[in-house]
């Protein structure tokens, strides 16, 4: 069977490659073309979608800066909660010993934790405001 059919498999891919090469009566020379692409990008159609996008941006830009606002007092309140727990420990100079024998705090230790407290509290407040 395969030598019947191989003949004509031959004839049949001969006549598939000559077909092209024949120019066809009627045919069209097709170019390529290029769109142009020289003015694409963002254009204003109506008069006044210039001024809103204007708007638009100026409304975005605001909302970018209260972000970070919030943001820099959220990290300003962790700085000072973090400073307030560091702090609970009393320096060297901050402890007195007494006639006893004990050791008792200084007022400066009581000042800088009203300090740190302080700091906290204004931290806080400032976060609430935003």
């Amino acid at each position: 069977m395969f030598a019947r059919v191989s003949p004509f498999a031959c004839l049949f891919v001969m006549a598939l490659f000559v077909q092209p090469l024949a120019a066809q009566p009627g045919a069209v020379n097709v170019e390529s073309s290029r769109p142009d692409t020289s003015d694409t990008g963002v254009t204003v159609l109506q008069p006044g979608a210039e001024q809103e996008l204007e708007q638009m941006e100026a409304a975005r830009q605001a909302g970018e800066s209260d972000k970070d606002g919030r943001r820099q007092a959220e990290e300003a309140l962790r700085q000072a909660e973090q400073a307030l727990a560091n702090g609970k420990e009393p320096l060297p100079n901050e402890r007195i010993g007494t006639a006893g024998g004990a050791s008792r705090l200084t007022e400066a230790y009581w000042a800088r934790q009203k300090q740190l407290e302080q700091n906290v509290t204004r931290a806080r407040q400032r976060l609430n405001k935003i």
